[in-house]
C-alpha cells in the first residue's frame, strides 16, 4: 500500500488538489489497489482522528481569534508596535514584525497573522515608501511566529501525537524560540532598510504616549497570559482554556474596546466554523494517511533503520531539519505533524533528545514550509490579499529566509531555548 500511497499523493498534489482531498483520495487508491481492506476503513479512521476531547481546543481557539481580530484590537496592537519601534530606521517594517509577534499570542496561526495585521501593515508600508513586494515578503517572514508563540494550534495537534509532551509544556517551550525568530527577522529588516534607505518616517513618541497606547492594548495582550498562566498553575486544561479564551474575547470586544456587537457574532461564528472545518478535514485525512503507514510498518522500519545507523543526537537533528524542510515544500504543518511525529519522536527520545526541544524543531521546520514554494501557503495568502505576484514576493525572500534558517540552527544547537522555560515552570 505504501508503494501506491506516496505516488498517488504526489500526483494529486501536482494536479492542484487541496492537501486534505489529496491525502484522503490517495488512501482510497492505496486500499483499492494494494490491500483487501474495505474503503469504509478510510472513513472510520478519519472519524477516529477527530474523536478526541483535546481537539475541541482547536475550533474554540479559532473562534477566540476571530472575535479578537476586530478592527479595534488589531489597530491597538499596530499602534503599540509602531510606537515602540516605528522611530527606528526601517520603522514601519519593524512595526510589522513586532505586531505579528503580538498577534501570534491571539491567533495561534501563521495564516491568520498574514491575513490580519500583516495585510494592513503592507498597505501602511507601501504608503511609507517601501516596495509592496518587500513589505509582502516581510509579512510572510514575520508571520512564521504565529504557531510558535502560544497559543498554537500546531502545538495542540503535536501534543496529541507525542505522549512525552503536554500542551502546557509546548506553550512554554515556544516563547523563547518565538522571540528569537522575531529578533532574526527584525535584524534582516534593519539590514535591508539600511541598504535601501527606508527611513523611519516618524519621531519617537513621548514615554507618556507610549504608556497610554500600551495600556490601551493591554487587554488584548493579556489573553496569552491568561491562557498560559491558567494552564501552568492548573486552573484549567488546554481545552477549557480555549473556551475561557472565547468568553474573554467576547468581554474585551464588547465591554472594553466596544468594537464588537451582537449582530456581528453570526458572521464571526460562520468564519470560525469554515476555518475549523478546513483544519479538521486536514486532520482527519492525515489520520487515515498515517494509519496506512502504521499498518504497513513504515514507522517501525524507519525507526529500526535510523537507530541502527548509530547517529549522534546532533547529526540526527540536522538530518531531521533537512528532511522536514524538504517535506515542508509540499505539505502544510498540520498533516506534517500528524504523519511524521509518530515516526520521528520515538527515535529522538531513544537518542536522549529532550521531547520539548525536538517538538519545537519540528514545528519551526514545518512552519518554514509555509514560506517556500511550490505550496507556500503564506505566499499565496499575501499574494491574493494585496494583489502581488507570487514571483515578486519570492524574489524578496532570501534575506529573511537566511535569517529564519539562522534562528532554526540556534534553536537546534541550543536546547535551553526550548527547555528552560518548561523546566522553570515545572513541566
Amino acid at each position: 500500500m505504501a508503494e501506491i500511497l506516496f505516488p498517488a499523493l504526489f500526483v494529486l498534489l501536482a494536479l492542484g488538489l487541496p492537501v486534505a482531498f489529496a491525502m484522503a483520495i490517495s488512501v482510497f487508491v492505496a486500499l483499492s489497489f494494494g490491500s483487501s481492506y474495505p474503503n469504509l476503513v478510510v472513513v472510520k479512521e478519519m472519524f477516529s482522528g477527530l474523536d478526541s476531547f483535546p481537539l475541541l481546543a482547536v475550533p474554540f481557539f479559532i473562534l477566540a481569534a476571530e472575535i479578537m481580530t476586530g478592527g479595534a484590537v488589531t489597530l491597538a496592537m499596530l499602534r503599540l508596535a509602531q510606537s515602540l519601534v516605528g522611530h527606528l530606521k526601517g520603522g514601519l517594517g519593524h512595526a510589522n514584525v513586532v505586531s505579528s509577534a503580538m498577534f501570534a499570542g491571539i491567533s495561534g496561526s501563521a495564516l491568520a497573522d498574514a491575513a490580519g495585521p500583516g495585510t494592513m501593515m503592507i498597505r501602511m508600508m507601501e504608503k511609507g515608501g517601501y516596495g509592496r513586494a518587500y513589505a509582502g515578503a516581510l509579512t510572510i517572514s514575520s508571520s512564521v511566529v504565529g504557531p510558535i508563540i502560544p497559543p498554537s494550534i500546531t502545538m495542540i495537534i503535536y501534543a496529541m501525537q507525542d505522549q512525552q509532551v503536554s500542551v502546557g509544556s509546548l506553550f512554554m517551550a515556544g516563547v523563547l524560540p518565538g522571540i528569537l525568530i522575531t529578533a532574526a527577522v527584525l535584524l534582516a529588516n534593519a539590514r535591508v532598510s539600511h541598504k535601501r534607505g527606508y527611513a523611519s518616517g516618524a519621531p519617537m513618541p513621548p514615554l507618556a504616549e507610549i504608556a497610554r497606547i500600551a495600556l490601551y492594548a493591554l487587554p488584548a495582550l493579556m489573553l496569552v497570559v491568561l491562557i498560559v498562566g491558567g494552564i501552568r498553575f492548573g486552573v484549567f486544561t488546554p481545552t477549557e482554556a480555549s473556551v475561557i479564551a472565547v468568553f474573554y474575547a467576547l468581554f474585551v470586544g464588547m465591554f472594553i474596546y466596544r468594537s464588537l456587537r451582537v449582530a456581528d457574532l453570526p458572521a464571526i461564528i460562520l468564519r470560525a466554523a469554515l476555518v475549523s472545518g478546513a483544519v479538521l478535514l486536514i486532520l482527519g485525512a492525515a489520520r487515515a494517511f498515517a494509519w496506512v503507514l502504521i499498518i504497513e510498518g513504515v514507522p517501525q522500519f524507519l525507526a529500526e533503520t535510523i537507530i541502527a545507523w548509530d547517529l549522534s543526537p546532533i547529526v540526527f537533528l540536522l538530518a531531521v531539519n533537512a528532511l522536514l524542510l524538504v517535506f515542508g515544500l509540499f505539505m502544510d504543518p498540520l498533516p506534517g505533524v500528524m504523519i511524521l511525529v509518530p515516526i520521528l519522536a520515538p527515535i529522538s527520545f531513544a537518542l536522549g533528545i529532550d521531547p520539548d526541544h525536538f517538538a519545537i524543531i519540528v514545528i519551526v521546520n514545518l512552519t518554514l514550509g509555509l514560506t517556500t514554494p511550490p505550496v507556500g501557503s503564506l505566499i499565496f495568502v499575501v499574494s491574493s490579499a494585496v494583489n502581488i505576484k507570487p514571483s515578486a514576493l519570492i524574489k524578496e525572500m532570501p534575506p529573511f529566509f537566511i535569517a529564519l534558517m539562522g534562528a532554526l540552527l540556534l534553536i537546534t544547537f541550543i536546547p535551553a531555548l526550548s527547555t528552560w522555560l518548561p523546566m522553570l515552570s515545572g513541566f
